[in-house]
């Protein structure tokens, strides 16, 4: 698959691959808002990446530490859609809409925010009892909640570095 870095614009406004599949190649900033071609933005997650458990969690833990939700979101994702296994694919979903929950939250959708926090805890709430690949689930929840919470009193994010979670216990 090739990188949004070597996708084409076109005239008539779609960026393609070699393949003609759209892909966005706008540059991005660190929430994943896209910014204007030319402008200098954060560099892109690759996408379709096959990681072990350990190398995802990492990935995404040093995103978020970065304030980069988005791009966290983007590593849970590669890892939702390449797991074969069901309930890995669940696990690994709800990890995303934690991190694209927390990224719509910085961008000031609070309710979008809250709604895909809640969203995520549900999908990873089940996994608290014997959580995968030493996640933190119970936190993961208790964290998601409590910050769904603020959303929905109408607190934005300012700080989305200051407000990730901690992803292992």
């Amino acid at each position: 698959m090739r990188s949004t870095k070597e996708s084409q614009h076109t005239p008539r406004g779609r960026d393609r691959d070699d393949e003609g599949r759209a892909r966005n190649a706008r540059p991005r900033d660190g929430l994943g808002r896209p910014l204007p071609y030319g402008a200098a933005g954060v560099e892109r997650q690759p996408e379709g990446v096959t990681r072990s458990p350990a190398h995802t969690i990492d990935d995404a833990q040093r995103l978020l530490d970065e304030g980069k939700p988005f791009h966290a979101h983007e590593v849970f994702e590669d890892a939702w859609k390449s797991s074969d296994d069901p309930d890995e694919r669940q696990f690994w979903k709800g990890m995303a809409q934690l991190a694209v929950g927390l990224t719509h939250g910085a961008r000031g959708n609070l309710v979008g925010g809250a709604r895909l926090l809640r969203r995520g805890a549900e999908h990873i709430g089940p996994y608290a009892e014997r959580p995968p690949h030493g996640i933190a689930v119970a936190a993961l929840v208790e964290w998601a909640d409590a910050l769904a919470v603020e959303l929905d009193d109408g607190e934005p994010i300012d700080a989305p570095a200051a407000r990730a979670p901690r992803l292992r216990g």
